[in-house]
């Protein structure tokens, strides 16, 4: 499994609360994006690809603290 990240992340479809955007695997964002296919996000969420962050945009805190805890 790799561990190349995004350094945009992806949003996550939910039918409550304020859009939230998730890291997932950069080689999966195309597939995800025009096949439909689930990915995984770095916090375990699932989900298809169906925007693309914005500067400024809310992070999944799991999503953040598991990307901060690798370095560079």
């Amino acid at each position: 499994m790799s561990t190349e990240v995004l350094e945009r992340p992806e949003l996550k479809d939910a039918d409550t609360g304020p859009e939230m955007f998730h890291y997932v695997r950069k080689d999966k964002i195309a597939e995800s994006a025009v096949m439909g296919t689930y990915v995984i996000a770095l916090c375990g969420e699932t989900f298809p690809v169906t925007k693309a962050a914005k500067p400024g945009s809310p992070v999944c805190p799991k999503c953040k603290e598991i990307y901060d805890s690798w370095g560079e």
